[in-house]
């Protein structure tokens, strides 16, 4: 189901500390970094924190700026962000600065959650997600039940550590302070347990007064069913790799990624790429590696169109390309319709070669867009 775009910001000391035991927290961020922090904020749809930065910090959450209310107000969004929690048990402060000032507020909590939250009276829409929190029910009731399309997420370190690690965190914002903390006991932003494999990608790095701040993405593939912030990455790219294609009345326009298990782009195609009139996007991008490269196998390949399963102009199809290169899973946005091949069933092929297919239909309008004139 479709997600909002999910921006983990954070600031941390040198010793990767979010904050140190005192009564008071801890300022890790420049008076410039934190006037960046509400440009961000004005930028997004919702700001997320989780229960136990309310509890600690006790934040308001707001867009400091007049300025740049303004601008939102006068582009037609709230005056605020949403603001959003998450608490499993609904304990919270029914006084907290959380509910009482901005804009509109949400608290996603358990079924018995929702029950001690309604008893305590908070001010908030109480959206209940079942016996458990669920990360990925969250993120889609916030994008199709609330239209948030972009959501910015404060912390704690416990949140920021299950986005990351379920692979639901589009991008990191990451602020160092020079300071040490060095207390066992303190929090810290990222918490042990099984995290994606691989590099995350070095968007920006830039200084703010005394502070730096850099700007990650992770990039390595999903390992199952379920599509990661990565997975959606890398099929943009291949959706946006089909519109350079060269035209043509006789053949789909689409694009091909095929990417190692640690994030790193092996190659890519698309169809008809080199003046080759025939050539198909995943058949471009595999011609580029060696049929032994080791890395194929833990490999996924995506493709803005379903790889094809039959055609006349080469001796093999697309999808036993894939299978003959090793590959255990491919990501695509739409299937084959029956332009040109009846009943065509390249996912189907695959996933019974024992194949892991993933489709994410939301990307579906982006790879039909450079094939419009096929059915016009």
């Amino acid at each position: 189901m479709p997600h909002p775009f999910v921006l983990l910001s954070a600031a941390v000391s040198l010793d990767g500390y979010l904050d140190d035991t005192g009564p008071e927290r801890l300022l890790l961020s420049s008076p410039a970094d934190f006037d960046r922090v509400d440009e961000v904020r004005a930028s997004v749809d919702a700001i997320l924190v989780g229960a136990g930065t309310i509890r600690a910090d006790n934040p308001r959450l707001l867009v400091n700026s007049p300025e740049r209310r303004a601008a939102r107000v006068a582009s037609g969004r709230p005056e605020y962000p949403l603001k959003v929690t998450v608490s499993g048990t609904g304990e919270l402060d029914p006084a907290a600065n959380f509910w009482h000032t901005g804009g509109e507020k949400v608290l996603y909590t358990t079924d018995k959650g929702a029950d001690r939250a309604h008893a305590l009276g908070i001010a908030a829409d109480v959206v209940p997600l079942g016996p458990d929190l669920d990360w990925r029910r969250l993120l889609t009731h916030l994008h199709e039940a609330r239209g948030i399309d972009r959501l910015m997420v404060e912390g704690g370190g416990t949140i920021h550590t299950q986005l990351l690690q379920e692979g639901l965190a589009d991008e990191l914002h990451l602020v160092l302070s020079p300071l040490f903390v060095g207390t066992p006991t303190a929090p810290r932003l990222f918490g042990p347990g099984p995290y994606q494999a691989g590099r995350l990608r070095l968007l920006e790095t830039r200084q703010i007064e005394d502070v730096v701040l850099m700007r990650y993405e992770p990039t390595a593939p999903g390992t199952g069913p379920l599509p990661t912030a990565a997975d959606h990455h890398w099929l943009r790219l291949a959706c946006e790799l089909a519109t350079h294609c060269p035209p043509s009345t006789t053949a789909f326009s689409v694009g091909a990624v095929v990417v190692a298990a640690d994030g790193t782009e092996l190659a890519r195609g698309h169809s008809r790429e080199g003046g080759d009139p025939v050539v198909h996007a995943e058949e471009a991008a595999l011609a580029k590696l060696a049929p032994t490269d080791p890395r194929l196998p833990s490999a996924t390949i995506y493709s803005s169109l379903e790889p094809c399963a039959h055609r006349a102009s080469r001796p093999k199809p697309c999808a036993r390309l894939i299978l003959d290169a090793g590959v255990r899973r491919v990501v695509t946005a739409w299937r084959e319709p029956d332009t040109f091949v009846t009943a065509a069933d390249g996912n189907g092929l695959l996933a019974g070669q024992g194949v892991e297919v993933v489709v994410i239909p939301e990307y579906e309008e982006r790879a039909k867009q450079p094939n419009r004139h096929l059915s016009a």
